[in-house]
This record gives C-alpha cells, structure tokens and sequence, in this order.
C-alpha cells in the first residue's frame, strides 16, 4: 500500500482505520502498521490527529491484536500459519525455535523486528508460552514500540513520502539484521547439537 493510499485511509477513517490495521498487524496479517502509525503520528504533529489519542489507539490495538494472535497460534497452529502467513516451513521452524529459547525478549524484542513483529503473538501461541508471560511482554512491548513510532513522525519535518522511503530503507536493514541473527542463533543451535 502506498504512502498517499495509507494517508488517504487515516484522513477519511482517522483512529479507526490506525486501529484496525495496527490490530491486524499485530494479530498475524502482515500488514503495514509502522507506516500507518508513522502517517498518523506526522499527521498528528500538524494538528490533523491528537498525538495522545493516536498512541493509545495504537497500543491498545497493538495489545490486543497480539493477545488474539496468541489464541489464534495456541489452537489453530502452524497449519494456519503456514497457509496465510506467507512463511516457509523451515523460516517458522527457525522463529518458533527462537521464541522456544528467548520467549519474551523475543516476544518484547520482536515487536521491533518488520519481519518478526506479526509473528510474535502467534509463534508465542504455538510455542505455549505461558500466557500471563506473554501478556507482559507484549504489553511491555507496545508501551514501548507504539509511542516512539508515533512520536517519531509527529517530529518529522521532512515531507511524508520522504519519511516512508526512509522508513522502508531501515526496515530492510532491520529485516535483514533480524534474518541474520536468526540465522547466526540456528548456526549455533545445529553447532551445539553436533557437538
């Protein structure tokens, strides 16, 4: 979706439409939810949004979203997962291995992650992470992710389609940093199983 289509959703549905897609995204849909509260945070800081109004609507969804893709990855599983959520089999052997080990820092620390950040609630389910863990960190996670984002656009000074094209470079540097981890902790789980 195009920052101009994204901008266009927020003017015409306002905290609705940040609400349904930052619920969405959290829930296990891939969908663009930091360019949408980036949108309404730059929108906000020109007076078009309240920037309080905007992160709490942000964390709300944000909370609840995860806790429906929890459930969602508890009892429904790998199968849905595979089938929508546009991810290999070996890639969710690889996160579900992750969460296993790190299970609410990756929780926490995937909400920063592009690619991680719709897998955290469903992984969590499928991994059976204690809920009342998961609920904390998810929490945590979206005091934290939800406000800087936010408040990241509301103090842009540059034009909107020049913050996104910046947001889209650094998401593929984040993505591709958290590709690499993953691989590197994989290397180093298959190393200690050989030795």
């Amino acid at each position: 979706m195009s920052a101009r289509a994204l901008r266009a959703l927020i003017a015409a549905w306002g905290y609705g439409a940040i609400a349904g897609v930052v619920f969405l995204g959290n829930m296990g849909i891939p969908v663009p939810e930091e360019s949408v509260l980036l949108i309404a945070g730059y929108l906000a800081g020109r007076g078009r949004l309240s920037l309080p109004a905007v992160i709490a609507v942000g964390v709300l969804s944000a909370i609840l979203g995860d806790n429906l893709g929890y459930w969602l990855g508890r009892h429904s599983g790998r199968p849905l997962l595979l089938r929508y959520g546009r991810v290999s089999e070996t890639g969710l052997l690889r996160a579900e291995q992750l969460v296993a080990r790190y299970g609410h820092w990756a929780v926490f620390w995937g909400r920063f992650i592009a690619g991680l950040r719709f897998l955290a609630g469903p992984l969590a389910g499928i991994a059976r992470m204690p809920f009342r863990r998961f609920f904390l960190a998810n929490t945590a996670g979206a005091l934290v992710f939800v406000p800087v984002v936010t408040i990241v656009g509301s103090r842009v000074e540059r034009p909107l389609r020049a913050l996104l094209v910046m947001v889209e470079r650094v998401e593929l540097v984040v993505l591709l940093g958290g590709f690499l981890l993953v691989a590197g902790l994989a290397w180093c789980m298959w190393r200690r199983s050989k030795g």
